[in-house]
């Protein structure tokens, strides 16, 4: 995987405190910072899970997932066939 520059800037106090606590992790600071902001990243996408909807919009959510899939031959025919770390 190739990788790319992030820049941002902090104030002294924030980068010790940064940098004392991705030391006590054993990680170094871009390190710490990735993990730490893909954490975050992951928990604000993943609360995106609620959404509130009108009564007539929740109806149509509703219908469309009590409604049955639509035929898909080549899903029906990739489920029924053997995965590849099987054969």
């Amino acid at each position: 995987m190739a990788s790319t520059v992030i820049n941002l800037r902090a104030d002294e106090q924030r980068r010790a405190l940064i940098d004392r606590a991705a030391q006590a992790a054993g990680k170094n600071r871009s390190e710490f910072m990735l993990d730490a902001a893909c954490r975050e990243a992951t928990a604000v996408l993943l609360d995106r899970r609620l959404f509130q909807l009108d009564a007539k919009t929740y109806k149509q959510f509703t219908a469309a997932l009590d409604k049955s899939p639509a035929a898909n031959p080549r899903l029906r025919r990739l489920l029924a066939s053997q995965p590849p770390w099987e054969r």
